[in-house]
């Protein structure tokens, strides 16, 4: 048995690892991009062993030979494999920054690499390509080795997607021959109107942002919602929405229909809370502590929308009663912190909605030195309870209510003997 198919025989025993490492990452990329309101269609595959086999003995020819099966491996990078195809071209930005989120990504490859061949008049395959593999630390026990499989994730449009696969098969494995001119012609024909069709998808993306942005109308879905803050945020951060993302536009959704403010005038006010100087945080995530602190009953209404979004997509139970009882009860008291800090956030010379940090509140000596870190981390702990970064823990739930409240006490304390209102 050569190396090819020593390499083949191996690939056979380990198909089924490749198989599950591309699900996983697929189904992780596939909620993330419906969740962000990013509109594809995601598809995922181990290579096929025939397919992996002529492509073996062409890269084997190119390269003359191989020299252990290891090599083999090292040099195949695609034996799991994923595919997003875009509606809308313009939002592989968006999708770039949850890719490098979500995975390790080891290598980023842009296509067309080089000019336009002498050949053809367009530019001909325009995609990203990454090379990831997934988190250790964002797995079960059970699926950790899934983080040793290379996987690689193609992003093009879905006009382009179609193209590459008809003239892949067409071009690098025809069934009579090598084309002819004048096919090889119309296949550059069709990939000027593949481009073509992506200035138009990009057109009708922007139509439809300037149609739900004069509308009076609510947002039809959160595929709405998430265009509009596309085109309404870039006037109001310093930096590319792809940093940060938008985060759970489906959970900033559902509760602007369920308070009523879903219109884009209605929602218009709390887009001024949104920033970039104090944490990098999902624009979503922004907007809902917004509306959060304007009324400490919606925490109640907003957790119960969590919970069911995560029973609909995962078909996880809700939290024990106890638990959620604690919780309730930390982010009553942490309500109660926000309401204070909105009534004299003025003074302080923050934005509607924004809250301070705690380097903010020693500065201003509201707070001391260990009580103002101490802020700063039941910040982060509020953060992950309300927009499900971590799970809750009971133990811990009930000393930090009780250290918010103290907290709460200090600084009302600090503002009765007046407090410093100097610039930073």
């Amino acid at each position: 048995m050569d190396l090819v198919e020593e390499f083949i025989a191996r690939y056979t025993k380990e198909y089924d690892f490749y198989e599950q490492a591309g699900r996983l990452a697929a189904q992780e990329l596939e909620s993330t991009l419906q969740a962000a309101g990013i509109r594809s269609i995601v598809t995922y595959r181990a290579k096929s062993r025939d397919r992996l086999r002529e492509k073996c003995r062409q890269r084997e020819r190119k390269r003359g030979g191989y020299q252990s099966v290891e090599e083999i491996f090292n040099d195949i990078v695609d034996l799991a494999g994923i595919r997003v195809a875009l509606y809308f071209p313009a939002e592989q930005k968006q999708v770039d920054g949850i890719v490098k989120r979500l995975f390790n990504a080891f290598e980023v490859k842009e296509f067309p690499e080089g000019g336009i061949r002498p050949t053809k008049r367009f530019s001909g395959y325009a995609a990203t390509h990454y090379r990831v593999q997934l988190k250790e630390q964002e797995l079960s026990e059970a699926d950790k080795r899934y983080s040793l499989a290379r996987i690689e994730i193609q992003v093009a449009s879905v006009l382009m997607h179609a193209w590459a696969e008809v003239e892949h098969d067409l071009v690098y494995k025809p069934l009579a021959g090598t084309l002819s001119e004048d096919e090889l012609a119309i296949l550059d024909q069709l990939n000027g109107l593949v481009l073509a069709g992506e200035i138009a998808l990009e057109r009708l993306q922007r139509a439809g942002e300037v149609r739900v942005a004069s509308s009076g109308r609510g947002f039809a879905n959160h595929y709405d919602l998430a265009v509009h803050l596309l085109s309404q945020v870039p006037d109001r951060l310093d930096r590319p929405v792809k940093e940060e993302g938008l985060g759970r536009v489906d959970l900033l959704f559902d509760l602007l229909a369920q308070l009523g403010v879903d219109t884009p005038n209605q929602l218009s006010p709390y887009l001024t809370a949104l920033h970039d100087d104090l944490e990098r945080r999902p624009l979503a995530e922004q907007v809902i502590d917004a509306l959060l602190a304007e009324d400490a009953s919606r925490y109640k209404a907003y957790q119960q929308i969590r919970e069911q979004r995560r029973g609909s997509l995962y078909g996880s139970t809700p939290e024990p009663s106890d638990t959620a009882a604690l919780v309730g009860n930390f982010l009553m008291s942490w309500a109660e912190l926000e309401r204070l800090f909105r009534e004299i956030g003025p003074s302080l010379g923050l934005k509607r909605f924004m809250m301070p940090t705690g380097q903010l509140l020693r500065n201003k000596d509201l707070l001391p030195l260990d009580m103002s870190i101490d802020y700063d981390a039941l910040r982060q702990m509020r953060n992950h309870l309300v927009h499900g970064i971590e799970p809750a823990d009971p133990e811990g739930l009930m000393d930090a209510s009780r250290r918010v409240k103290r907290i709460t006490e200090v600084v009302t304390d600090q503002l009765r003997g007046g407090f410093n209102e100097k610039a930073d």
